[in-house]
């Protein structure tokens, strides 16, 4: 996984590489698919929740450039894999459900934010748990296709920039109310 997928595709993040290294995939995934946990896919677990690529993962970890000192929330695709690969690179780390992050939260905010799937936007009660000039790494969904995104959260309004098309599983949860539009 590490050569074949990560390296080739410019994943070379000394600790992205170091983590996806200690972390077996395939304890986060039903004993029926382990012998496919490191296949270079998404990986469905049931119930809507999955283990993203581990290209996906390595990418997000590497835009996100975790340091030591900051507080991170994840919003786990329900695997928590992403958030077993970020806790020891910062200070704190708060992992969420998509629906805990519908849910206004209380506290102190966080510094970084990684989404684990694709969204096509961001609900405002968890924009409000990123504090300001906060990064955000996440899954976007723009015309059906998704990308990876990073941005930060300026004068209360988090602004993202699509990095590259990769095959991100979306979050439900996450999509706009459907309706009519102009």
């Amino acid at each position: 996984m590490i050569d074949s997928q990560l390296r080739t595709s410019g994943v070379v993040g000394d600790d992205v590489i170091r983590r996806m290294g200690e972390v077996a995939r395939e304890d986060f995934v039903p004993a029926s698919v382990k012998g496919v946990a490191y296949v270079d896919r998404a990986i469905p677990l049931g119930d809507g929740k999955f283990l993203a690529a581990p290209l996906v993962h390595g990418k997000m970890l590497q835009e996100a450039a975790p340091k030591p000192h900051e507080s991170a929330i994840v919003v786990d695709g329900g695997s928590g894999y992403l958030a077993e690969l970020l806790r020891p690179l910062v200070a704190s780390l708060k992992v969420l459900t998509p629906q805990e992050a519908l849910e206004a939260g209380r506290g102190k905010k966080a510094d970084l934010l990684i989404i684990d799937g694709a969204a096509e936007h961001i609900p405002d009660a968890l924009a409000k748990r990123l504090a300001d000039n906060g990064r955000i790494v996440t899954g976007i969904v723009r015309d059906g296709v998704t990308h990876l995104a990073q941005g930060r959260k300026l004068a209360g309004t988090i602004a993202l920039q699509p990095i590259a098309e990769i095959g991100i599983p979306r979050l439900p949860q996450f999509d706009e109310p459907k309706g009519w539009r102009f």
